[in-house]
């Protein structure tokens, strides 16, 4: 099981990733609230001779399943570009958050943006790397908060090789009980290819996305343990940066000890 951490930091991917003792880390390739393109990473090719694996996370900005031309259109390329910055420096894949439609639009036609950002890039030959859509923790018309609306929208793009990344503290402050959250998943999906494990600085159900440390959250750590164990997939923290390296600490000896 290959555990590490998103870095604030990503001029360095590969040495903060050693300071840290982590099997795999997750960055940015270009600033996660701008529409810039990702520029060649300067340390390439340290990265691809290196152990570590890596993963990257897409921009906040992108919002695949807009009915909003303005937004959706550049979507779609910020994921195509950043796919293809991705596959440059051998990444395992780019994760990009389910999105959402305004209050009063048809979520049903943000799952057919979803589908058509697959069936437009498939005809350019498909993604760089893989894209692992995230369930996220609020909004009443967002693509992956409930469960019920990720299985349609891995109706609409399960076939194109799609893949999934759960979040723990989204899943519960979006209101999904994390007792046998990865067999849910997995029965929806049939894959959890990436697990952001963080706790939750507030209670179920509450729809803020506020993560924290492993230990101090409102989510128990040994729950947290459970589902690191039981995805079978790459465990990434987002947890608090003062605290991350108690929580890679904390997390390598729970499994150690399970």
């Amino acid at each position: 099981m290959r555990i590490g951490a998103h870095l604030r930091q990503d001029d360095d991917p590969i040495g903060i990733g050693e300071s840290l003792g982590a099997d795999i880390v997750q960055l940015f390739l270009t600033d996660p609230q701008k529409w810039d393109k990702p520029e060649p990473h300067p340390q390439t090719e340290r990265i691809l001779r290196s152990p570590i694996d890596v993963v990257v996370h897409s921009s906040y900005v992108i919002n695949v399943a807009s009915l909003n031309n303005r937004l959706r259109m550049p979507s779609r390329k910020a994921v195509a570009d950043q796919a293809a910055a991705a596959a440059e420096i051998g990444a395992l894949g780019l994760v990009v958050h389910g999105g959402h439609v305004r209050d009063g639009e048809d979520p049903a036609a943000g799952v057919t943006n979803w589908r058509k950002l697959f069936e437009r890039q498939q005809d350019k030959g498909g993604f760089a790397v893989p894209i692992l859509i995230e369930n996220t923790a609020g909004g009443d018309f967002a693509m992956a908060r409930h469960l019920d609306a990720i299985a349609r929208l891995w109706d609409a793009v399960g076939e194109f090789g799609a893949g999934f990344c759960l979040d723990t503290c989204h899943a519960w402050a979006g209101g999904e009980e994390l007792p046998g959250i990865v067999e849910r998943i997995k029965g929806i999906t049939g894959r959890i290819d990436l697990v952001h494990l963080n706790n939750s600085r507030d209670e179920f159900n509450s729809a803020r996305d506020r993560h924290a440390n492993l230990a101090t959250g409102t989510i128990d750590p040994a729950m947290l343990t459970d589902i690191a164990s039981a995805a079978g997939a790459p465990l990434i923290l987002e947890t608090p940066a003062e605290g991350i390296a108690d929580d890679l600490a904390y997390l390598r000896d729970a499994l150690t000890a399970g």
